[in-house]
């Protein structure tokens, strides 16, 4: 059997983000222009051994509310969570669990045979998983050594931990997967979940990433690789600003995406919602740098070519680019001169976004909680917008469609997400409005 005669449908969806606890809070107040970029110079740290984030040149994230329950657009573990849960797992497994519930409800895949379990499985991954753990129980070890141990320690800080869990909780003896490729790791885990159920080893999949990473330490190690915006302590909702002139650096974000991918006549037989074709997945390596891409965008221009091959689509069947661009100045340039490349001839009908400008940039979590993002851009027709876009560059390279500040309508058939990561590794995703078998049509 040929990987293409075995489709791949999303059915489920379930989002833990900085703009609210689910799809619904997430996606109104997206549209909406609305930002979940906040100063951090309040927040407390997590050990009183450490300095807080007032001491850092980076003072703004995109944070998951905590507290006050889903209602109020806050993370209330107790709402996600069985009796203990809090205590054995870290929070990116916790929101991880909760976005999970959420798209497995959506899908409609809670009450399944134990022959059902057994073809269902999970690839859900992190960047970075726990480091709130390992810096605190470091500096506990330091204080007070073994004694003051907690046995959770390692299974907390493991990042397969929240796919292990969430199998563990519905009893799916599919695929248990984790995937970790840096900022790419969202969409790695949607598209080795597609190949799964291509070939055969699945028929339902719950796919995703989930990052909860706001951490001094991590804030202190991106600043230092020069990464982060600084220029907007004072302004945090201002900082994130894809392709803008005076962008210069991501907000660093936490928050997870899920979704549950279906073999196509197996949802289409059970009467399952679908809310798009996940039709194409296209992956490369830069073999170029540490942590900046190739100037010409050759690593992320190969992967949306390779994505549209498997999609079997060309350019002119594109509507929209979900872009990886995070608000670095080298990022942006190198990734627009990469979709100008594959779009040559289409630029007049290409339209591009980025979301991090909302929610700023979600590192491990961010490919699914974009592909997310693009799944209900093509599904309802709209393009979510760039935020703080106001002033391109004067050098002439941003000269599409960017959709700046408001959200856009317009008839999609098809759109791509791309992530790219440290280390040089590339992903895109291609995503199209389901259209009927050709056997079903004869």
């Amino acid at each position: 059997m040929s990987l293409h005669a075995r489709r791949v449908v999303v059915t489920g969806l379930g989002l833990v983000t900085p703009l609210g606890i689910g799809v619904q809070q997430t996606w109104s107040r997206l549209i909406a222009s609305e930002c979940g970029v906040v100063s951090l110079k309040d927040l407390p740290s997590a050990h009183a051994s450490l300095p807080g984030f007032d001491t850092l040149p980076s003072q703004v994230g995109a944070v998951v509310r905590r507290g006050g329950g889903q209602d109020l657009g806050g993370f209330d573990s107790t709402e996600w969570l069985d009796r203990g849960d809090e205590k054995r797992m870290a929070m990116f497994t916790q929101y991880a669990i909760a976005a999970a519930k959420m798209a497995i409800k959506d899908a409609n895949w809670e009450e399944i045979t134990e022959d059902q379990k057994e073809r269902t499985g999970v690839c859900l991954g992190s960047g970075i998983g726990s480091l709130d753990d390992m810096a605190n129980t470091t500096l506990s070890y330091a204080e007070s050594g073994y004694r003051k141990m907690s046995p959770m320690f390692v299974p907390k800080i493991l990042i397969n931990m929240a796919a292990g869990h969430l199998t563990m909780k519905f009893g799916y003896k599919g695929p248990n997967h984790a995937v970790s490729t840096a900022c790419t790791t969202g969409a790695h885990s949607l598209g080795d979940a597609m190949r799964f159920i291509q070939y055969g080893d699945a028929d339902v999949m719950v796919a995703g990433g989930s990052e909860a990473c706001i951490h001094p330490i991590a804030v202190a190690g991106f600043a230092k690789a020069k990464s982060l915006a600084t220029r907007y302590n004072d302004a945090p909702q201002e900082a994130s600003r894809p392709f803008d002139r005076d962008r210069d650096g991501f907000v660093i974000g936490e928050g997870a995406g899920v979704v549950v991918l279906e073999e196509y006549e197996h949802a289409r037989k059970r009467g399952a919602p679908i809310y798009a074709e996940l039709k194409g997945y296209g992956l490369s390596g830069d073999a170029h740098h540490m942590t900046a891409p190739p100037e010409n965008g050759t690593g992320a221009a190969m992967a949306m070519r390779r994505a549209l091959k498997a999609a079997r689509l060309t350019p002119a069947d594109v509507g929209y680019v979900n872009a990886h661009a995070t608000s670095t100045h080298q990022g942006d340039i190198a990734e627009n001169r990469a979709i100008k490349a594959v779009f040559d001839g289409h630029h007049n009908s290409i339209a591009v976004s980025s979301t991090k400008g909302a929610v700023g940039h979600l590192l491990g979590a961010a490919g699914a909680v974009e592909a997310i993002f693009t799944i209900l851009a093509v599904k309802n027709d709209i393009l979510p917008p760039t935020l703080n876009l106001h002033n391109f560059d004067d050098n002439g390279e941003f000269t599409l469609n960017y959709v700046p500040r408001k959200a856009q309508e317009k008839v999609l058939s098809a759109a791509l997400t791309n992530s790219f990561g440290f280390g040089g590794t590339n992903a895109s995703l291609c995503f199209a409005k389901v259209k009927e078998s050709s056997e079903r049509r004869s």
